[in-house]
Parts: C-alpha cells; sequence; structure tokens
C-alpha cells in the first residue's frame, strides 16, 4: 500500500536494486521490500543455461549443411551484463522486456562465425565427418570472442548434436555410400571367394608337396637299401679278397715250406751222396774180386756163380767144360730148400 512492496528471489538469481539511479542494494537470493515508484530491480540468473542452436552453412563444393548443436554457458559477472542488457522486472518478478533471446542470439551468431570460415574450407563429406573438429572451433571461437567476454558470461561447454546435408544431397551421398558399400560387399565377397581359391591352392599345393616328400622320402629309402646293399656287396668282395689273399698267402707260405723242405731234402741227399761216395772211394780201384773175397762171409753158391761167371768171360779160351748134373742139383736143391 501507497507503493510499497515486497518481493523475493530464489539462489539462482542475481538481484541489483535501483533507487532513483543508483545502486542500493545487489546480491544472490535477496527478499526485500521497496518502493515501487523510485525502485527498478534487475533480476539475472547466474545458473548455466542451457543454449540450442541450429544454422546453415555452406562447403567449399557449394552445398548447403545444417549444424546443430548446444551451447552450455553461465552468466559471470551479472552486473556487467545488466549493464549491457535489460533484465529489469515487475512487481511479479516477471521480465518486463525478453533480452534473454538476445543475449542467446548474440551467443548463436558468435559460434556461427566462429565456425563459418572453417566449414567454407571443407567439402561436403568432410563437413559432415567434423563434427568434433566443429565443437573445437566453436569453443575455441567463443572463448576468443570480445563480445563474449563483453558480456560477462562464461562458456562451459559446446556439443555438435549433428552436421546434416539437405535431403536430397544426404539421399544423394546414401545412395553414393549404399553403392559402395555394394562394391564393398562385393569385393569382400571377391576376397572371401580369392581367399577359399586360394587356401585350397595352398591345400592341393600342400598334399603334392607331402606327396612329393613321401616319394622324396621313398627315393631316399630305396637309395639307402641301394647303397646298403652296394656296401654290403663290396663288403663281401672285400671279404672274398681278404680270403683270396689269405689263401694266397697260405699257399705262398706252403710253396716256400716246399721249396725249403725241397733244397733241405736236395742237400740231405748231396750230403748223403757225398758220404757214400767219400765212403766207397777207396774201394772204387779195388777189383771187384777182390772185394768179393774179402767178404768173408759170402754164400758159397755166391762164388759158385762168380766162377760161372768168369767160364763165361773166357769161353773163348775153354775148349770142353763138364759139369756134372749132380753140381747143378745140388745148387738147385739148395735154392729151393732155402
Amino acid at each position: 500500500m501507497f507503493g510499497l512492496k515486497y518481493i523475493k528471489f530464489d539462489s539462482m538469481t542475481y538481484i541489483i536494486h535501483y533507487k532513483n539511479g543508483n545502486v542500493l542494494k545487489e546480491g544472490r537470493g535477496l527478499s526485500f521490500f521497496y518502493f515501487a515508484p523510485s525502485s527498478s530491480i534487475s533480476a539475472i540468473p547466474i545458473g548455466s543455461n542451457d543454449l540450442p542452436f541450429i544454422f546453415n552453412e555452406t562447403t567449399d563444393d557449394y552445398q548447403s549443411i545444417t549444424i546443430q548443436g548446444q551451447v552450455t554457458y553461465k552468466i559471470n559477472n551479472p552486473k556487467q551484463l545488466a549493464e549491457m542488457l535489460d533484465f529489469t522486472v515487475d512487481g511479479n518478478g516477471v521480465y518486463k522486456k525478453n533480452d534473454t533471446e538476445k543475449l542467446n542470439q548474440r551467443i548463436i551468431n558468435e559460434a556461427q562465425t566462429a565456425t563459418s570460415a572453417f566449414i567454407h574450407g571443407l567439402g561436403l563429406k568432410e563437413s559432415i565427418r567434423s563434427a568434433k573438429i566443429i565443437e573445437a572451433k566453436i569453443t575455441e571461437g567463443l572463448k576468443a570472442s570480445q563480445a563474449i567476454a563483453i558480456l560477462g558470461i562464461e562458456i562451459l561447454s559446446v556439443s555438435i548434436l549433428g552436421v546434416k546435408a539437405t535431403p536430397e544431397m544426404a539421399r544423394a551421398l546414401e545412395t553414393e555410400t549404399r553403392e559402395r558399400l555394394q562394391q564393398d560387399a562385393d569385393q569382400a565377397i571377391y576376397e572371401r571367394r580369392n581367399f577359399a581359391v586360394e587356401q585350397e591352392r595352398k591345400i592341393k599345393e600342400s598334399e603334392l608337396n607331402t606327396e612329393i616328400a613321401v616319394e622324396e622320402k621313398k627315393k631316399q629309402i630305396d637309395e639307402k637299401k641301394m647303397e646298403a646293399q652296394i656296401q654290403k656287396s663290396e663288403n663281401d668282395r672285400k671279404l672274398r679278397e681278404m680270403l683270396l689273399q689269405a689263401d694266397i698267402a697260405v699257399e705262398n707260405q706252403r710253396k716256400e715250406l716246399l721249396q725249403q723242405k725241397t733244397q733241405n731234402e736236395r742237400k740231405e741227399a748231396e750230403t748223403q751222396g757225398y758220404v757214400i761216395e767219400t765212403t766207397l772211394k777207396p774201394y772204387k780201384e779195388i777189383d771187384w774180386k777182390v772185394l768179393t773175397a774179402l767178404n768173408n762171409n759170402a754164400d758159397p753158391r755166391f762164388n759158385i756163380s762168380l766162377a760161372f761167371r768168369q767160364l763165361a768171360e773166357n769161353a773163348g779160351k775153354i775148349g770142353t767144360l763138364n759139369i756134372s748134373p749132380d753140381l747143378l742139383d745140388s745148387i738147385l736143391n739148395e735154392k729151393k730148400g732155402a
């Protein structure tokens, strides 16, 4: 009554109470009585705010894209912002002007300015795939912006929710991508089949190599067997040669033995002949008749036979010789009796 009113604000609102153009009080979450005819109250929200945005840009290849995202910010210097924008409220706490939209639009404009030059240097496909880079560009541009600094706000984060081409271009890209994916699928099928063929070839080659290795092993085994047989034959030949050489050596020794034995017997015979010759040499000059007469043990019949021999030798000198039968009979009879 009489223009005196009471107003109350929450803790996330910074209040500046002006009276007659001068700041009477300020702070967070104030509640107070004021005289309405001479008072003006600014209420600046100091909590964090999520500002969604969407704007269009043109790529290097003259294609339109839509960038959709969100900027999260908070008012760092509410008193400085109150000097730039009007946050005056009426007696019910309702803003007289909607300068919050101005603040949001300025932030969006700065964000678009920060990313515009970057997008203009990219093609359509690169732009669509550059969401993270666009986030970094907008964040960097907003934090470096002089206009944002003047407003007394702090940029907390920037998120890009999507970078999209126009519906017609999106369908074209989808078709192109679909064709490329189909080609990739065909290539994958080809590579898979080719891989299967290659694996089959390797398997067959491995089988052939195994067969070759087996045959090679068989060949080596046969060669080893042949070498063993050759070695055995060679050993048998050497053994036979050794046996022959042993037999030859035995025969040579036997031959030498026989030669030596023959020489010994010859020498023995020569010795015996020499002994006999030496023994008989004194009798060589003696007449055999004398030698016969010297034999005291001579047989009378032997003497008679010698007499007959002498008679025969001198037969030419004998005219008539009478030999009685009794004499011959006695000789014969003695011979028969003997």
